[in-house]
């Protein structure tokens, strides 16, 4: 399992030395929630942030996995592709051309992936399971950090798992966005995820970065 950072929670005062501290404590999964105050309510940041974090990230041999809560992200994906994204995951709710969205996504050379919120049904993304790299299953309502986990998520997580190799994909990665600590990672885990985003579990007052990520690794 990939532990992924989100940088929503964490310091952008120091987010270069944030982030180098956790390439260092073992991360290799670099998690990018990017929000335009339109699909969300919150704004975090485009894609001359993730530009500028992309080398730091190649340096660490980490991927760089973007997840765009944005509203017609067709305008967006070539400049996200262009600025070293490895990773590209739209929400199914902000297009009308998804399968288009895929192959452009595929076609600039990046993974492709697909988010969908707590109350939009598996049979949304079916169709779409042969054709990507990566599912992004929200358990909290998308837009802002530190939000507690949906619990009927885990059976959710198990019923896309099962979904993915009456497909034919048995190998397609399975992240789980939000909510994620030390507590819920176990059952998180066992309900067939293979990446978790982990913000405030890892970029928060109470525990350093370094005690942050080894907790959740040691779990």
């Amino acid at each position: 399992m990939h532990l992924a950072p989100s940088i929503l929670t964490a310091n952008f005062a120091r987010l270069e030395d944030e982030l180098e501290t956790a390439f260092a404590a073992g991360i290799r999964w670099l998690h990018l929630d990017v929000m335009d105050g339109r699909f969300v309510p919150n704004i975090s940041f485009g894609p001359m942030v993730v530009k500028s974090l992309s080398p730091l990230a190649k340096r660490h041999g980490a991927v760089v996995d973007a997840h765009l809560m944005i509203e017609e992200p067709e305008r967006y994906i070539e400049a996200f592709a262009a600025a070293g994204c490895d990773y590209i995951s739209f929400h199914v709710e902000a297009t009308t051309h998804a399968h288009r969205m895929v192959q452009m996504i595929r076609g600039l050379g990046c993974k492709a992936g697909v988010a969908f919120n707590p109350a939009t049904p598996l049979s949304s993304i079916e169709e779409l399971l042969p054709d990507l790299h990566l599912v992004v299953l929200m358990s909290v309502n998308p837009g802002y950090g530190g939000q507690r986990f949906i619990p009927s998520s885990l059976e959710k997580i198990a019923r896309l798992r099962q979904l993915c190799i009456a497909r034919g994909c048995p190998d397609l990665l399975i992240q789980v966005d939000g909510g994620v600590n030390p507590s819920n990672l176990p059952a998180v885990r066992e309900a067939g995820a293979d990446v978790v985003v982990v913000g405030s579990a890892v970029y928060n007052a109470e525990h350093s970065i370094v005690d942050s990520i080894a907790a959740l690794q040691a779990v």
